[in-house]
């Protein structure tokens, strides 16, 4: 499996959007676009809504998160059964 280089596309910069990444050349947050994912926006309904936005620009956004996910944990509270 290859690994979507997601450097190439997302950027963050103190001075724009809060410091939050953002996809680059835009001020779309990357939480935005897994926010739309996750709650069952297709990849082309996202594209339609952002025209400035591209299929690599969403890949970048997943890639990101998966990224992040190796490294920072959301504490989620176990249920017993």
């Amino acid at each position: 499996m290859q690994t979507f280089v997601w450097q190439n596309k997302i950027s963050v910069n103190p001075q724009i959007c809060f410091g939050k990444p953002c996809i680059k050349g835009t001020r779309i947050w990357v939480s935005l676009i897994l926010e739309m994912l996750a709650s069952g926006n297709e990849v082309k309904d996202i594209l339609e809504n952002y025209p400035q936005l591209n299929q690599e620009d969403i890949f970048a956004a997943l890639s990101y998160g998966a990224a992040m996910s190796h490294e920072h944990f959301v504490e989620i509270i176990i249920e017993k059964a």
